[in-house]
């Protein structure tokens, strides 16, 4: 009896496949447009999550609706910091501005 061991071919992790076939056919940026908006919640914690309405993406543009004044004007001054980390969510630059509503 023989025992025959095959040959370890070198592999490619499938995520740059995948990431490569996404980009080229044009789906990478909305499905991180998603992924950004359905991160909200987990980015911003429940207290937040829990007075926001309407989330969509124009262009590079976040519009958010939040349903407390006061909570609204202070979001607005955060927003700098806020586009940095729904960005980091994603690992990419998506958006550039949030604008609360």
């Amino acid at each position: 009896m023989r025992i025959v061991f095959m040959e370890r071919h070198k592999s490619t992790p499938i995520s740059p496949l995948l990431d490569m076939w996404l980009r080229s056919e044009g789906l990478e940026t909305p499905l991180l447009q998603h992924r950004l908006v359905s991160g909200w919640g987990e980015v911003m914690g429940p207290a937040i999550e829990k007075y926001t309405g309407e989330i969509r993406i124009q262009g590079t543009r976040l519009n958010v609706q939040i349903k407390s004044p006061a909570l609204r004007n202070n979001l607005m001054m955060m927003r700098s910091e806020i586009c940095r980390k729904m960005n980091e969510y994603v690992r990419s630059q998506i958006i550039t501005d949030v604008m609360f509503y």
